[in-house]
């Protein structure tokens, strides 16, 4: 088992241990014996080969023991024991926001709550406000946080949704009777939040593909099953759709199922108006509806279909009946960025506050990826919880960061690291200031602790994208995906302000976040505010992210240009110095 997953499930022990009600210091051993993990600087299995891991400062010889056990076996006899002797209902009622571990005993304790449904029981009646440490407001939170949770219960992330469907395309691409296959649906138009996912395949033996589909390792239920049709549950509780049709039909069902319904309906419109019928099966030469083949108009791919309706190709990621139409008629329609036009990130997290990797490591790692550039942005000292940098630690930083870059020019490569600062939007301004700010190459500013008020967030915000030493606002409206709702904030406002000042604004491209809104980008284009997508990266994976958020700015209708971090260094840095020397 590697280091990450030892160190999840060393988590995962500290958690359940303060729900039992264990010493705090004991709980935290673990959670600090995670942190360890991550950031060694050599190879696990070299450590424990050579017996040196109760060496390391935190790792005590019971920590060594449960963490040699799970390196070696990947199984913890301890870990196991120690989750059946919590009831599940508890460890699920941490999925409700402003509910931790410390709450849920007292629950547990004082009413005998195991479970979600209690919980939401207690609070209706009464039980909960009348417990020392909650009261009314809290009861009431909680009971928002069940019914969120219950409304997006059947929805998911599209990370989540990439991540069970790719495996199983894949595989679909390699059978010999498959002749093609693609996703549809709201997965294609990359849309930030999924139901169910829909595959598409064209094939001669649709019993064969179907057969092969419902056998796949990932497929933990099968819900129908038909000759040319299934639905199965993958791993994570994802409903998968296949549908199997001819290779002549497969065009028109691509277009057909990947939607959006608003979008379809204009495209029958369009059909119609041309004397002719589109459905799922065709298009065909009748003013009724049919699926006679001896009226279809023949095509092969689904640009032939819109060249047929005296349309360019409309792509996936615009299919929402937002302008698509109009801006199509006008061959207006936008040349959509692609994520390999990414050059680097100009927000991310190290050791020295809240990430996980050292900066080196983080060097090295977008170096090997190819990419030109990666700024170092970590939290500033509001952010006390996330170890925030004072400016005698950004200082440090700073110096650490041009022996970096020093080294990695002496070697040849053109890869740099940027230094930079998360800065906190607090109530009176900046919680650094701009002496130290003027000394970055980067300046992003967050609101991390909102008002309940728009105005107050809006000024906030406004008056961040007013200092000129801030380069980027980011994640505007503060939202996590199917877990908190974005604060109130006047976001029409606030682009204003950034067109005005030359701020640039920052599509947080966490799958968690994807924040600013894609239905915000078209306004923000059109005052000529430019985005910069960052993945907001607290671990070297997270790079990943830069692939979805590209596809969340194509259903933004942004381009190449329209994304500062497409620009090679050079011109980066050039940039980054025109709202100062503005000012």
């Amino acid at each position: 088992m590697d280091k990450n997953k030892i160190a999840e499930i060393l988590v995962e022990i500290g958690i359940l241990l303060e729900l039992k009600g264990e010493n705090p210091f004991k709980t935290r051993a673990y959670s600090n014996a995670a942190r360890i993990l991550e950031n060694l600087d050599e190879p696990l299995e070299k450590i424990i080969k050579e017996e040196r891991l109760g060496e390391i400062k935190g790792i005590g010889e019971a920590l060594e023991q449960k963490i040699t056990e799970l390196f070696e076996t990947g199984k913890l006899k301890y870990f196991q024991d120690l989750k059946a002797s919590v009831p599940p209902g508890l460890v699920e009622m941490l999925e409700i926001p402003g509910v931790g571990p410390k709450k849920i005993k007292t629950l547990h304790d004082k009413l005998g709550i195991q479970n979600i449904e209690q919980l939401e029981a207690a609070c209706k009646s009464g039980k909960v406000a009348e417990l020392d440490g909650f009261g009314e407001k809290t009861a009431t939170n909680i009971c928002e946080g069940i019914e969120r949770r219950r409304t997006y219960a059947s929805k998911h992330l599209l990370s989540d949704a990439l991540r069970a469907a790719e495996p199983v395309l894949d595989c679909l691409r390699e059978h010999d009777a498959v002749i093609r296959c693609s996703s549809a649906g709201s997965l294609r138009r990359n849309k930030e939040i999924i139901g169910d996912i829909d595959l598409l395949a064209s094939s001669k033996k649709p019993d064969a593909v179907i057969e092969f589909f419902v056998s796949q390792p990932s497929v933990i239920k099968i819900t129908a099953k038909g000759p040319t049709k299934a639905s199965v549950i993958l791993e994570g509780g994802i409903q998968c759709d296949l549908r199997v049709v001819s290779d002549a039909e497969f065009p028109f069902a691509l277009a057909y199922f990947t939607g959006s319904k608003e979008h379809n309906i204009v495209m029958r419109q369009r059909a119609i108006a041309r004397g002719l019928r589109l459905n799922e099966y065709g298009l065909f030469k009748s003013k009724e509806e049919t699926r006679d083949p001896k009226l279809l108009v023949p095509c092969k791919t689904e640009e032939e279909i819109f060249q047929k309706l005296d349309l360019p190709y409309i792509e996936p990621e615009l299919r929402e009946d937002l302008g698509e139409f109009a801006a199509a008629e006008k061959n207006h329609l936008p040349k959509l960025i692609e994520w390999t036009q990414l050059r680097g990130s100009l927000h991310n997290h190290s050791t020295w506050s809240d990430g996980h990797n050292r900066l080196e490591e983080i060097a090295e790692h977008m170096d090997n990826l190819g990419l030109a550039y990666w700024a170092i942005t970590d939290h500033s000292k509001a952010s006390f919880q996330a170890n925030g940098l004072d400016e005698k630690r950004l200082r440090e930083q700073l110096f650490e960061i041009k022996k970096i870059n020093e080294k990695f020019a002496k070697q040849g490569s053109e890869f740099r690291l940027l230094t930079g600062i998360e800065v906190d939007i607090v109530k009176n301004g900046l919680d650094l200031p701009d002496e130290i700010l003027s000394e970055l190459d980067v300046v992003i500013a967050s609101l991390h602790v909102p008002s309940s008020d728009e105005k107050e967030n809006t000024k906030r915000l406004i008056r961040a994208a007013e200092n000129k030493y801030v380069h980027i606002i980011a994640h505007m409206t503060g939202r996590l995906l199917l877990e908190r709702e974005p604060y109130p904030v006047d976001v029409r406002a606030v682009i204003d302000a950034c067109a005005k000042t030359g701020t640039w604004l920052e599509l947080n491209c966490n799958p968690y976040r994807f924040d600013l809104d894609w239905r915000h980008w078209p306004y923000a284009k059109s005052k000529g505010v430019k985005c910069v997508i960052n993945p907001d990266a607290h671990r070297n994976e997270n790079a990943g992210f830069l692939r979805l958020g590209a596809g969340i700015a194509r259903k933004g209708w942004l381009e190449q240009l329209d994304v500062i971090n497409t620009l090679n260094l050079k011109s980066l840095t050039k940039e980054l110095s025109k709202k100062r020397r503005k000012s």
